[in-house]
């Protein structure tokens, strides 16, 4: 079996792109696919693909309801999955409840914990979150009267740790691993030991950690975290929710129906315990599966190989897009406690239109304001351009995208 790992540790990275056939395709007029968008979307490796259809074509049936052999594998099939998923997190079986996709499992936080918040209470948040992390709890404090408080950044794009004091009035306090603007990486430690100091959750937004670092949730000592499947090698349609066995267990159900219930009556139901309680109706067993092949692949690479060719990647991106007249990095400008997306401006030239050019040399970035107006607001900048990096990427890949950014600035006369 081909290594996925040179003798001297590096990742081979022509048996890592072997894995992800898309990455060999041409685009607009046969340039080389060069996929930075990671931050978005990953790739799926073909072992994914085959382990969806290895499940589809064999064993497809209903979980948890069949008393027959096939529905017996595919129970057996899906529940694998969760206990593969929940020891790459650092996470026993029952905390892993899958959900659609990170925004539903943040979502299903903030509306279960709506009974435990009155007038009065606080939630804190910061201003580095993706709108998934920050909207619902707007409107759980709408829906509740909390107040909504939030940590500043700095000119950096990091969260100011000295914007916001918390007092007892705080319940949650949600914040994000790492940004998927300005890629800085946040001291879980210290805002877990502020908010245990007044008694508060603490609540995870970790879609740009889970598939970039080791993350260990126990380890971490949040209450709950999310992440998504697309984000790291694996399906759309599938993302989980952690939460500390304690802690789900006090929650009440946040959809209702089939497969989540213990015992109904015409008056009234009973619910199964966690994770169950929360993954109401028929389930998406195949992405699921996808997920748990995807998170094999993931720990055979191994995310602190990961994490290291990452890292080397972006300190070579960032030197390379720095030396490019009048291109500024939003965000930190070293690769020290940063991940690796990279929000860039370009003097004279609007991220869409610099994205259309990019797009035309091969190159595929995000240009916007990546699900995140506020971090962008407080940086004073509109819309930016991203190009966010992962382990199938290569040094020649950022080569391209600094070539195609001097191009960029040719064909728009800015000098």
């Amino acid at each position: 079996m081909t290594s996925f790992h040179n003798p001297d540790g590096t990742l081979n990275e022509a048996a890592i792109r072997a894995e992800f056939p898309i990455l060999s395709r041409t685009v607009r007029g046969n340039k080389p696919l060069v996929y930075l968008d990671s931050g978005a979307t990953s790739q799926r490796p073909l072992r994914v693909w085959r382990a969806e259809e290895d499940f589809v074509l064999g064993h497809n049936a209903p979980v948890h309801r069949g008393a027959y052999q096939l529905a017996e594998e595919a129970t057996d099939a899906y529940e694998q999955a969760r206990a593969d998923i929940a020891a790459f997190v650092g996470a026993a079986d029952e905390e892993i409840a899958f959900t659609k996709n990170a925004t539903e499992a943040l979502n299903l936080v903030a509306y279960t914990l709506g009974d435990q918040l009155t007038a009065g209470d606080t939630v804190v948040v910061t201003e580095l979150e993706h709108h998934a992390n920050l909207v619902p709890w707007q409107e759980l404090c709408r829906r509740t009267g909390a107040t909504l408080k939030w940590y500043t950044t700095t000119e950096d794009g990091r969260i100011d740790m000295d914007s916001l004091e918390l007092d007892d009035t705080v319940k949650v306090v949600a914040f994000t691993h790492q940004s998927n603007v300005t890629g800085a990486v946040t001291d879980v430690p210290t805002l877990v030991a502020r908010a245990r100091a007044v008694g508060a959750l603490v609540v995870l937004d970790a879609c740009q950690s889970v598939p970039h670092m080791p993350v260990d949730f126990h380890a971490l000592d949040v209450d709950f975290a999310a992440f998504s499947g697309h984000k790291m090698c694996g399906p759309t349609g599938v993302g989980a929710l952690y939460g500390k066995a304690e802690r789900l267990a006090q929650l009440p159900p946040f959809l209702t129906g089939g497969s989540m219930i213990e015992i109904v009556t015409m008056d009234k139901s009973t619910f199964a315990p966690p994770p169950q309680r929360f993954e109401a109706g028929t389930q998406m067993t195949s992405q699921v599966v996808g997920l748990g092949a995807a998170v094999g692949f993931l720990r055979e690479i191994g995310m602190a190989n990961i994490a290291e060719h990452e890292h080397r990647l972006t300190a070579y991106a960032l030197e390379k897009l720095q030396e490019i007249p009048g291109v500024t990095i939003v965000g930190p400008t070293t690769a020290d406690a940063r991940g690796a997306a990279i929000s860039f401006l370009v003097d004279g030239i609007h991220p869409h239109d610099l994205g259309q050019v990019l797009d035309d040399h091969g190159v595929s970035i995000r240009v916007g304001h990546h699900c995140a107006w506020p971090i962008h607001r407080s940086l004073g900048v509109q819309s930016t351009a991203r190009a966010s990096f992962y382990f199938y990427n290569t040094f020649p890949e950022v080569d391209a995208l600094a070539s195609a950014v001097r191009a960029a600035r040719e064909f728009f006369g800015v000098h």
